[in-house]
């Protein structure tokens, strides 16, 4: 899909984060695998410490912390709400979906649209997607778009391949119009030919989780897991970004006209700073433009990986300044997309974290 859209732009983002901290280095006895081996993954992939939701949270418990805060601290009104857009691979149940949750637990006007998208890594792309087209048909309301999940619930601690990558964490970002804004530049793109290169293999329908999906077995790659966990072929997903994003980054600046040097910042998807250290290079981007320090601060977050990167490197000087970004995801599906867009002057940019 390729298009642009006129008069939208985001008024505000808010990352929320649970307080538990787990470092890596407390976790090298967990794999079967020699500590000095392991350790010497830490500076390469960028893995320090991720964030983890409690056992018993669930991905609504964190969007309706959020929203409530917002609503608290008057920085969003109800009567401006339209619609809610969920962007998760965490439902908290197949039914009801957690915009409806989010809906009656704030308390919400009946006329609010509720929408849950399932997507990983490129739903930041994809609820921006569906946020910019909602808003021709709400007249003057906001869109809340919810990126939310807590895929630690779904990965084997006993994995070195993707444990230490997984971080929890959810964004809100506020959609709306303004017929001043920019054009927004977008193109999104599957190959579902390689869709099991990123996969829980068991819980849904094509295979019920079982007391046989849950038992633990040792891969070929030496990780301990079970069909009911997440995992992810590394190296497929490191050669498909490397071979997808440049690509698609060089064809969309020729098209709209501009050139790396017009762009401030590059505001990626992080699943490790290795892959981005080479996306980067092969791209000719400076990694001062290029922030890579989201996985080990916070781990990977899933689809709220690109808000909580604007949020944490750029916070309040969005409030103040503009800048002209290049948005890009890439992962789940196989899927791949950008954005080109400005941000800034914006109502807020904050964090906070909650005991969930």
């Amino acid at each position: 899909m390729k298009t642009i859209f006129k008069g939208k732009k985001i008024s505000g983002i808010l990352g929320i984060l649970p307080k538990q901290v787990s470092y890596f280095d407390d976790e090298i006895d967990n794999y079967a695998f020699p500590p000095k081996q392991t350790m010497r993954l830490k500076k390469v992939m960028g893995f320090e410490k991720h964030r983890l939701a409690a056992e018993n949270s669930t991905a609504s418990d964190f969007c309706v912390y959020g929203l409530q805060y917002l609503l608290k601290t008057k920085k969003l009104k109800k009567d401006e709400i339209g619609a809610i857009i969920v962007v998760t691979l965490s439902p908290d149940f197949f039914v009801p979906h957690i915009s409806n949750i989010i809906h009656g637990e704030c308390g919400l006007d009946e006329s609010v649209l509720c929408m849950d998208i399932a997507q990983g890594c490129c739903g930041y792309l994809v609820g921006l997607m569906q946020s910019f087209m909602l808003l021709d048909v709400l007249k003057n309301k906001k869109v809340i778009l919810f990126n939310t999940d807590v895929l630690s619930h779904k990965v084997s601690k006993q994995d070195r391949n993707d444990f230490p990558l997984i971080g929890d964490a959810t964004s809100i970002t506020i959609v709306e119009k303004d017929n001043n804004a920019e054009d927004i530049y977008f193109e999104l793109y599957t190959d579902g030919n390689k869709r099991e290169t990123l996969m829980i293999p068991a819980g849904a329908f094509a295979m019920p989780s079982t007391e046989q999906t849950a038992q633990m077995h040792t891969s070929e790659d030496g990780n301990c897991r079970s069909l009911d966990h997440l995992h992810m072929e590394g190296a497929e997903v490191f050669n498909f970004v490397q071979g997808r994003i440049p690509s698609l980054i060089d064809t969309m600046f020729k098209g709209i006209g501009i050139t790396n040097e017009d762009i401030d910042y590059y505001l990626f998807h992080q699943p490790n700073k290795f892959m981005l250290k080479k996306l980067a290079d092969k791209m000719n981007v400076p990694h001062e433009k290029m922030f890579m320090n989201i996985v080990e601060n916070f781990g990977n977050p899933s689809g709220a990986s690109i808000p909580i990167n604007i949020v944490y490197n750029m916070g309040n000087t969005l409030q103040t300044q503009l800048y002209k970004c290049c948005l890009s995801a890439f992962g789940a599906g196989l899927a791949w997309g950008a954005i080109v867009m400005r941000l800034g002057n914006m109502d807020f940019c904050d964090m906070i974290e909650s005991d969930l």
